[in-house]
């Protein structure tokens, strides 16, 4: 595992990465924001996260917490610098103002009016700076009926059609157990800043980036829509099965877990059935395409559950990749934990923490050849930078520490 020291950046060891010397404000708070400017900072971008003073992004409290703090944080704040100021007071707006005029980005995800409110909105902000980039995350957009709805990505998983999608068929839709909906609002936002960067790179104009939580949802519903368009087709749940295709489910094996069987490809399900001695169906002329498998899906589920309920799931998935099909087990984070390929991978770092134990978290994706991501320091202490980060913008150490006495601004 690749260990990481506490905080080790300094101005004698600065970012690295194909977003090296990129300047980004966050200002959003919890999810979704936050995932993004996490992704732009794993690539080298000087992230500043503006944060409330006293208590901070709500993220450092949800969940599992170590010395008061969400071990989560570790992961969804790594290589930021936190600015504790108050976004609500005019004088925060002020700093706000004079960090955007050397700012290339600015993330926020707060509802739809409470920039403009600050008086921080798009039109405001890039009569300072033409070639900021705003991307705004939200539940509904910064447009349409709905704009004004509270929008959390629980609530945008189910409007994009995922919820009822997932689980059993004819029982309670269940939630997918991450925040998904979120991570991919986010991760949309970074592709729209990517492509903003471009245009920006070719015109020297920056632009707005308006992601919905449930349109970044709803993107990626496969052909949920035309299947409806063209035979009104509502897709429902199908609990562990690929829907249309055909054999691809759960298998219940002897020892009480499940093996996750792909056999949907016409030269894959041959040897799928070679493997489990039913010759017979894959020299089945009705079976050699997902067309006629798909019709008797539930005869290929059977005779594939009679056989691997006869084998531990090691043993079916060792004969599984000697035969060349594609299968796997259901992991927990314990398995993740110990597996030998995430390891080879880079996905599982160690941080070493403020008393020195060392806590395991997520590598970065993706990776890239000749410039990949890097995590030089963990995530911060609430106001942990705000001294040096508005010395940069020109404050003195009188002006700092007057904001501090009247809790514009705190430090640590």
């Amino acid at each position: 595992m690749e260990k990481i020291l506490h905080n080790t950046e300094t101005k004698n060891n600065p970012r690295s990465g194909p977003l090296s010397g990129l300047k980004v404000l966050e200002l959003g708070q919890l999810i979704a924001g936050p995932f993004a400017g996490k992704t732009l900072a794993d690539f080298g971008a000087d992230v500043v996260k503006i944060e409330q003073p006293g208590t901070g992004d709500p993220l450092r409290q949800w969940r599992l917490l170590k010395d008061g703090t969400s071990v989560w944080w570790q992961v969804q704040s790594r290589n930021k610098r936190s600015l504790a100021l108050d976004l609500r007071s005019g004088e925060g707006q002020d700093i706000v103002r004079k960090l955007v005029a050397e700012t290339d980005v600015m993330i926020e995800n707060f509802r739809p009016g409470a920039m403009e409110g600050w008086g921080l909105g798009p039109e405001q902000l890039q009569t300072i700076n033409p070639k900021l980039i705003m991307l705004r995350i939200s539940g509904y957009g910064q447009t349409g009926p709905y704009k004004d709805r509270p929008g959390f990505g629980v609530v945008a998983e189910a409007m994009g059609g995922m919820r009822h999608l997932s689980g059993e068929p004819g029982r309670t839709p269940v939630r997918v157990g991450i925040s998904l909906g979120d991570t991919l609002a986010a991760l949309h936002g970074v592709i729209g800043i990517l492509l903003a960067l471009q245009h920006r790179n070719a015109t020297g104009l920056g632009q707005v980036i308006d992601v919905a939580l449930y349109e970044a949802v709803f993107n990626c519903m496969e052909s949920l829509l035309p299947e409806y368009s063209a035979f009104a087709a509502v897709r429902g749940p199908a609990g562990s099965a690929l829907p249309g295709i055909a054999p691809s489910n759960a298998y219940l094996c002897k020892d009480g877990s499940y093996a996750l069987i792909a056999g949907n490809g016409d030269s894959i399900f041959k040897r799928l059935m070679q493997l489990i001695g039913r010759d017979d169906l894959a020299q089945d002329a009705a079976l050699a395409n997902n067309t006629g498998r798909v019709a008797r899906v539930e005869e290929l589920d059977r005779v594939i559950g009679e056989w691997t309920a006869q084998l531990s799931v090691e043993d079916v998935l060792t004969a599984l990749d000697a035969a060349s099909v594609p299968a796997g087990r259901i992991y927990t984070v314990a398995d993740i934990a110990n597996d030998p390929h995430y390891a080879a991978r880079g996905m599982l770092d160690t941080v070493e923490m403020h008393d020195g134990t060392q806590l395991s978290v997520p590598g970065i994706v993706p990776k890239l050849s000749l410039t990949p991501g890097s995590r030089v320091r963990n995530a911060p202490d609430l106001g942990q930078d705000s001294q040096a980060v508005l010395k940069e913008i020109g404050l003195t150490d009188t002006q700092i520490s007057q904001l501090i006495a009247r809790g514009i601004v705190a430090g640590v």
